[in-house]
């Protein structure tokens, strides 16, 4: 069995990891989310977003990716969280 071949373009870096990101964010505000189900439902969307949009003429590489647009907007959010938190101590 031979790996697909995945490309990351403009896309993925720019578009699609932000659209998760805020998207979840919409979703949990909209819709009261508890914070520990968060991260599922950002690396869901992300799955939908790649499955369906993105990828969507090869289901291995939308759900690799889907993963990546997932996590990598949970770890976006969470560092974008950490440098305001640790700005707003040291501007004290």
């Amino acid at each position: 069995m031979e790996f697909p071949t995945i490309h990351t373009n403009f896309w993925d870096a720019v578009i699609a990891v932000p659209f998760v990101m805020i998207i979840t964010q919409i979703s949990k505000k909209l819709l009261n989310i508890p914070k520990k189900y968060v991260p599922t439902l950002a690396i869901l969307i992300g799955l939908l977003v790649s499955v369906f949009y993105s990828h969507r003429h090869d289901l291995a590489a939308g759900l690799f990716m889907g993963w990546f647009y997932g996590s990598a907007a949970i770890g976006s959010y969470a560092s974008l969280k950490t440098t305001i938190v640790e700005y707003r101590k040291t501007s004290e």
